[in-house]
């Protein structure tokens, strides 16, 4: 088939720079797909393709001034595509079996047209209609991006809310729209009716496969939402190919950075295929394995012509799969391969190039797998929060307002026998977030004695009731720490707060929520007791004793260790008279408590005996300052030392 020439078309009537190459030779095009871009002095642009074809020869390089009616490349039209149908479709296959007539009735179903609004949208109201990702005639699946809306603080896609084909547009760029604006017509279940117009011997032959109904059919298990938490370890495979299955029943171990997970199952089946091994890095989306599965009736597949199957394989992977996060290449898994079109539009293109971002790292969440521009910012944003593996180094290079010396290199193994231990993950995760709190906020820690004499023996006093009374639980000190600790936090309220994301305001909460350091043999790790001050001891106590188990099996879960407002690490079952915890962001505040001591106090005749409770209270200066730290921490004391100040 003879090449077709590709001309600039109007670009203004002057010379501009050819800037990207976004295609290569060999590249199989669509109509309008981008091929090269080019800037001028005021703005850049896309040169898209004038028809479907595959990439035959390249005649400019980056660099070069092209204007209107420049050749840039010569396309073969049509390509691969249009051959492969010609082999699909065997003759013979209407001879051999014959075709039965009940197909018909499929067409008695009629397609209706429902009316698409914006859904909830949060607070937010007149939102910008930034972008329309279809249009009239286009065919969507459900959860496709219709339009993307921007508000003062992101971008958002509005999905399909089913399958169908868009007939009416109401909206334009520009419009302002909120929750509940109609955004266009669509019109479902009209594919059911499509069959009717089959040719009788491809038709014949498509609808002649035996029960098709009842084979069973072979989907992809995803990881599921798994939170904040990205590039997560698989650390065990619980099924191997050939094990049956049943509906919620583990399938791999992944390990975040405080807690492990199971990925369950999400039908009843068999393991076909794995397509994870142990030591892989996963993410929300990522592929598990092949599932065979009870099949269900996909009649309107085996009715459609023979001849369309080729043009809708292609398209039938990619919308099977889930939507891949922004940002599911990790450098640890090695360099990803280059190549492909980038489907982004060209002030996509320029803001990537602002921030100096790869678009062959990064995956478009759009439509036909373009790049938005909320990509490139979810790149930036991960790539920027994601801890280095070396410390020293970005010390070094002045990070973060640091310009300090790195580390020296030193062979310890020159002084003597040495053994190199690696740190455990959490060790890994738990370290760079450390070092950030410890050179990002400017810590202040108030030391205070607490008489807890009272409420001491007041504790082994229950404790001996629940013994009698068989209550299944013990009461201990961190309990009561906990109680006087919620009961300053209503007090003071500013320590119950956080810094806003701008820097320039306060988030004041409402709640209570305190967490609770607790040593495992993997590190340390901070699980969440919720509502502390509408608890009451005994629960608390059970609660306590709960997590404090599943925290040293490895069983937390990543909700179990996020929304606190406040921390307690307490050393006082090892021993110490004083330390300064790290403030745990973005809490405010952290309490040290360490080993309580019987101590002389003069109570204004003579010395007697009480026991002290060393406290370390730790605060961002930035958010508390001195004088409310001190009367916090007086407060804190004077609760510990007559816990009827609690019931007031």
């Amino acid at each position: 088939m003879a090449n077709k020439d590709v001309l600039v078309p109007d670009v203004g009537g002057e010379e501009v720079e050819v800037i990207e190459l976004c295609v290569a030779v060999g590249d199989t095009v669509d109509a309008e797909d981008a091929l090269i871009t080019v800037e001028s002095d005021k703005a850049s642009m896309d040169i898209p393709a004038p028809f479907a074809g595959t990439v035959a020869e390249i005649l400019v390089q980056v660099g070069d001034k092209v204007a209107q009616d420049k050749l840039i490349m010569k396309i073969t039209e049509g390509g691969a595509s249009e051959e492969a149908p010609v082999e699909s479709a065997p003759a013979p296959a209407a001879e051999t079996t014959p075709a039965p007539a009940e197909p018909a009735p499929a067409a008695a179903s009629t397609a209706q047209v429902i009316e698409v609004t914006v859904p909830d949208i949060g607070d937010a109201s007149d939102v910008d209609v930034i972008e329309l990702l279809v249009a009239v005639g286009d065919a969507v699946e459900e959860e496709t991006g219709l339009i993307t809306l921007e508000t003062d603080k992101a971008t958002m896609d509005v999905p399909a809310p089913q399958a169908g084909v868009v007939k009416e547009l109401k909206i334009a760029v520009g419009d302002k729209v909120s929750q509940g604006s109609l955004v266009l017509l669509l019109e479902v279940g009209a594919a059911e009716s499509a069959p009717a117009a089959a040719p009788a011997p491809a038709a014949e032959a498509a609808a002649s496969v035996p029960a098709a109904s009842s084979e069973p059919s072979v989907m992809e298990v995803t990881v599921p939402d798994i939170g904040d938490a990205a590039d997560v370890d698989v650390i065990e495979l619980l099924v191997a190919v050939g094990d049956s299955v049943e509906e919620e029943s583990g399938l791999i171990t992944l390990e975040t950075d405080k807690a492990t997970m199971d990925v369950p199952s999400p039908k009843a089946g068999t393991v076909k295929e794995l397509k994870v091994s142990v030591g892989d890095k996963v993410s929300k989306g990522s592929l598990v394995l092949l599932l065979e599965v009870a099949g269900a009736a996909p009649a309107p597949v085996a009715e459609k012509p023979v001849a369309a199957a080729p043009a809708q394989a292609p398209s039938a992977a990619p919308a099977a799969a889930a939507k891949a996060p922004p940002v599911p290449h990790h450098p640890s898994a090695g360099e990803k391969s280059k190549g492909g079109n980038i489907h982004a539009s060209p002030s996509v293109r320029r803001l990537a190039r602002e921030f100096g971002v790869d678009l062959t790292q990064v995956n478009g969440s759009g439509r036909k797998g373009r790049i938005l521009k909320e990509d490139i910012q979810s790149y930036v944003k991960y790539e920027l929060s994601r801890p280095k593996a070396n410390a020293g180094s970005s010390v070094a290079s002045g990070q973060g307002g640091l310009q300090v010396l790195a580390q020296p290199k030193v062979d310890f193994s020159k002084f003597g026998e040495v053994e190199e231990v690696p740190l455990t993950r959490i060790q890994k995760i738990s370290g760079p977030n450390l070092h950030r709190n410890w050179v990002t906020i400017p810590h202040v820690t108030q030391f205070e004695d607490a008489d807890i004499t009272d409420v001491e023996a007041f504790r082994k006093e229950q404790n001996v009731l629940a013994e009698k009374q068989k209550l299944g639980v013990k009461i201990t000190p961190l309990v009561f720490i906990m109680k006087a600790a919620a009961s300053a936090l209503r007090a003071y309220p500013v320590f119950n707060s956080s810094l806003s994301e701008s820097g320039e305001s306060l988030i004041q909460k409402k709640y209570v929520h305190i967490g609770i350091a607790v040593d495992t043999p993997g590190g340390l790790v901070v699980p969440v007791v919720r509502d502390v001050d509408k608890k009451g001891i005994y629960e608390l106590s059970r609660e306590l004793m709960e997590i404090s188990k599943k925290a040293r099996d490895g069983k937390l879960k990543a909700a179990d260790m996020q929304g606190s407002c406040f921390t307690i690490s307490s050393l006082g079952g090892i021993g110490g008279t004083a330390f300064t915890p790290i403030v745990n962001a973005p809490d405010v505040a952290i309490l040290g408590v360490s080993k309580s001591e019987m101590k002389p106090k003069w109570n204004g005749k003579d010395f007697e005996p009480r026991l002290i409770l060393p406290l370390s209270l730790s605060y961002d200066h930035r958010v508390i300052d001195g004088a409310v730290a001190a009367r916090f921490a007086v407060h804190l004391s004077g609760v510990m030392s007559d816990i009827r100040r609690l019931v007031l």
